[in-house]
């Protein structure tokens, strides 16, 4: 084939240090806009970013020619660098340091849109320890528990 062609979708999941509730109303939509500006840079184009005061799924199409994991060290390293620049209630903020990722298809990307696009309705019947347990066991992911939660 004279040209390399690829198409990898990953939904990412990751949480803020200790799962604190530091991503508030009035900066996620400029933390989500800055996330997709840094995905896009990464030739990572972000389909859609949503989450809670404690966390966040994206899903973005993974670039053929980067690491999965070079592009998540810039995005949350990036983000959290951003964040701090946003006044004092924001100069602790950290990442948690793992992160979950899966790949899916392109066929499963709408349901997947919607389930991040409602993200805060979501969370208000189920806690985030249970979305990423159900996530982990829906992909077979083997895990030990004790370090899911720093």
């Amino acid at each position: 084939m004279p040209q390399s062609l690829a198409t990898i979708r990953i939904h990412l999941i990751f949480s803020t240090k200790g799962r604190v509730c530091a991503i508030k109303p009035e900066i996620e939509p400029e933390l989500h806009a800055y996330m997709a500006e840094t995905l896009k840079s990464l030739d990572s184009p972000a389909v859609c970013i949503g989450g809670t005061e404690d966390h966040v799924h994206v899903l973005f199409s993974l670039s053929k020619s980067r690491a999965l994991i070079d592009v998540i060290e810039k995005v949350k390293k990036g983000t959290s660098k951003w964040i701090k620049t946003k006044g004092p209630a924001f100069r602790t903020f950290y990442w948690q340091v793992g992160y979950a990722a899966f790949s899916i298809g392109k066929s499963n990307e709408a349901a997947l849109v919607r389930y991040i696009h409602n993200q805060k309705k979501h969370h208000r019947k189920t806690d985030f320890k249970v979305e990423l347990k159900a996530f982990l066991d829906r992909y077979g992911v083997d895990y030990d528990e004790t370090y899911l939660w720093d």
